[in-house]
């Protein structure tokens, strides 16, 4: 055993406090480096467990949506792992005082190589406080459409109507217009434009509009919903449907398909025309030719010529 202690154990315990450097009046060994990286796993470990507790077990009895549930989970987390960061050091011997010149340089490293994950990461703490955006949500932010499903520290992942996840930088959120369509209220007015023939009736036209949209199970009853006679189209008179509705919030695409369906078949019921986009042209003078055929327009036996003096 003596023999063993020698050979094995005494140069692993020189090699494991072997002093690397000094931070102050603290020694720095591979056994306090060691020490560090082990508790600040359990550190991460259990700030995880204690945030998902405090989100499952205490905040769901309360009144708070589940967007400010996660913002004070989240806060909760980080003061954690600030505070027990700090104390894992001062337990290696750490002063922390002797760490000023360090924390200079890595702001000065952040101001110029970490400006990114700073500002993504501040940006977040800004979303958390302010919730501008939260977990539920209905947004867009440039070409991304979606429900915000995380808010983390450096990115906000959505979730599309195609089960994609989109991870997208925290400060897109600050620094780029947000739509949200979840906003104080999820009661939302949809637009359905319609175009039917100039020989409709335009007062049956607006009836059967609002008539397939009080038939929707998905359309409230108040505010009801509207019509609007938009403008005379080059091929057909324009309205527009408006419904309020908060059933199909994350699912525009398919409350508008569900309308246009119900608009369709009610105009075929009545014999309302929809007509296909055309244009008409009139020949009067000049040379026509098809094939190996020519037709002056003047010509009555032209099969399209329109009578003299049109």
């Amino acid at each position: 055993m003596q023999e063993f202690r020698e050979t094995y154990l005494n140069p692993l315990f020189e090699l494991l406090n072997y002093n690397l450097f000094a931070l102050g009046e603290a020694r720095i060994t591979p056994l306090s480096i060691v020490y560090i990286l082990i508790f600040t796993a359990v550190l991460i470990f259990i700030s995880a467990r204690l945030r998902q507790l405090l989100i499952s077990r205490l905040l769901t009895r309360t009144k708070l949506d589940i967007g400010a549930q996660q913002a004070i989970g989240t806060v909760t987390r980080y003061i954690i792992l600030f505070v027990g960061f700090l104390i894992i050091l001062q337990t290696v011997g750490i002063d922390l005082t002797t760490l000023n010149v360090l924390a200079g340089a890595v702001g000065i490293g952040i101001g110029f190589g970490l400006q990114n994950i700073a500002n993504n990461f501040i940006s977040g703490l800004i979303i958390m406080f302010e919730r501008p955006i939260k977990v539920g949500d209905r947004i867009e932010v440039g070409p991304v459409h979606g429900k915000v499903v995380s808010i983390g520290a450096r990115s906000t992942s959505i979730q599309t109507n195609d089960n994609i996840a989109i991870i997208v930088p925290n400060s897109k959120f600050i620094s780029e217009n947000v739509i949200n369509w979840s906003f104080g209220d999820e009661l939302i007015r949809f637009k359905v434009p319609v175009g039917v023939g100039y020989d409709s009736d335009v007062d049956l036209v607006s009836r059967l509009l609002v008539e397939a949209s009080s038939e929707n199970e998905d359309v409230v009853d108040s505010p009801p919903p509207s019509v609007r006679f938009l403008e005379f189209g080059d091929h057909a008179l324009l309205f527009e449907l408006r419904a309020w509705s908060r059933a199909r919030l994350h699912r525009p695409g398919l409350f508008r398909s569900n309308l246009n369906f119900a608009i369709l078949k009610k105009f075929r019921e009545h014999g309302i025309e929809v007509p296909n986009k055309q244009h008409d042209i009139h020949l009067r003078t000049g040379r026509v030719s098809l094939g190996k055929e020519t037709w002056e327009i003047d010509n009555p036996n032209f099969p399209w010529a329109p009578e003299k003096g049109q």
